[in-house]
């Protein structure tokens, strides 16, 4: 595998006032919803200019979320697999996944805009219990949407962001997932504006979200970039891996290596929703980007073990990405990541998210067949912890014997 990329499109910058990534991102929301998106980057470009802000942002997330994460070296997972393995561990973070980076970002800047109230929505959960974690250290009211399906896969995550004081919605409309649970959270906005803050959780959406986020979890790159050089003498890993379903902590770890061309950056996909590599371009949640769909343009339904990554589509950037071959696109199975989630837990004892398991469920794959070459230095995000999946799991695992 070559890790070497010539094109000068590398770094991931401010996409302008359009919010384009090349011919992906824009903002198509509503007319109602087009002040609030326009004040929303206002607010965010300011806030983001300020020292201040970013003083406040850096000493919560030290103190609170407990940056920085460190990076693991995995021994005898690296030994079994023929690469040197390490893991930057997000599951280490409060909360258990890289969610609360952008949460805190978010939550500081609509206390700034003087909203009072968050809305959310959340797949696996783990958006949904940084947002109400958020909303309680902040003091503001929380209503989370979740998908009736994900709200049964994810009770644990449930009762903690009701213990949390937020309000959870189950939504019983199309296929009561994540999807569903967005267009939800986006009318809800409409409807409360004024007082009200979409607390959105990857790098989706209309302008300024995914730009913003990608901003918010970028601490993720930056951190790793700087410790796996007092790793490795001063260079960079051969690879840099990351799932992504809209695609927030691939982003955010793509973020710190997009200008290190020695590093080939993979972003790993369910292959029930493979929104880039059996994808084509459409427009969803305010968005143009990679989407699942049929020849009439009929949004198609993702599946995925996982319900953080059962989404039909990708954040914009990660389409740009892909359309100038800065970083590759690769699916896994359900199968190859119920493996990688056990073989970590063996090897390393670490219960990786479900999410997180499809990275390593790529690399274990990618190792063993030669396409990742013998004694290559492979970094994986580590995106969030296991615990929420253990009752999943087990079933799943009850259910093959």
């Amino acid at each position: 595998m070559t890790t070497e990329f010539a094109s000068k499109e590398i770094t991931m910058g401010d996409p302008g006032p359009t919010g384009r990534f090349g011919t992906f991102g824009g903002r198509y929301v509503p007319e109602s919803l087009v002040p609030a998106c326009i004040e929303l980057e206002e607010a965010f470009r300011d806030a983001w200019a300020d020292p201040a802000f970013h003083a406040e942002l850096d000493h919560i997330l030290k103190s609170y979320g407990g940056r920085p994460t460190p990076v693991t070296e995995c021994g005898r997972l690296s030994r079994e697999l023929g690469v040197r393995l390490l893991l930057k561990r997000e599951d280490l973070a409060h909360t258990g996944s890289h969610k609360l980076n952008n949460v805190i970002g978010q939550g500081l800047l609509a206390r700034r805009m003087g909203k009072s109230k968050l809305i959310a929505e959340t797949g696996a959960g783990q958006h949904g219990v940084a947002s109400a974690t958020a909303a309680a250290l902040f003091g503001m009211e929380c209503i989370v949407y979740m998908g009736e399906v994900d709200t049964q896969r994810q009770e644990l995550n449930v009762f903690r962001m009701e213990l949390l004081g937020a309000t959870v919605v189950p939504v019983t409309s199309g296929s009561r997932t994540l999807k569903d649970a967005v267009n939800e959270a986006m009318r809800a906005w409409v409807a409360t504006v004024d007082d009200t803050h979409y607390c959105l959780g990857s790098v989706m959406g209309p302008h300024p979200y995914p730009w913003m986020v990608r901003q918010f979890q970028s601490v993720i790159g930056h951190e790793a970039r700087g410790q796996c050089r007092d790793l490795l003498d001063g260079g960079d890993p051969d690879l840099v891996v990351a799932c992504a379903g809209g695609g927030s902590n691939a982003a955010g770890i793509f973020a710190g290596f997009a200008d290190a061309t020695a590093s080939a950056l993979v972003a790993v996909e369910a292959a029930g929703g493979a929104a880039v590599t059996t994808g084509i371009p459409g427009i969803l949640h305010g968005m143009r980007s990679a989407l699942i769909q049929d020849e009439t343009g009929q949004i198609l339904e993702a599946e995925s073990i996982s319900a953080g990554l059962d989404y039909p589509g990708i954040g914009p950037e990660h389409a740009h990405l892909a359309d100038i071959g800065r970083a590759r696109y690769e699916a896994v199975d359900d199968h190859e990541v119920m493996d990688a989630f056990q073989l970590l837990a063996r090897t390393e004892g670490i219960l990786p998210a479900l999410e997180s398991a499809h990275a390593l469920a790529w690399v274990m794959r990618a190792a063993r067949s030669g396409e990742i070459a013998a004694g290559s230095t492979v970094l994986i995000n580590l995106s969030g912890r296991g615990d929420k999946d253990v009752a999943q799991v087990r079933d799943i695992l009850k259910g093959r014997s």
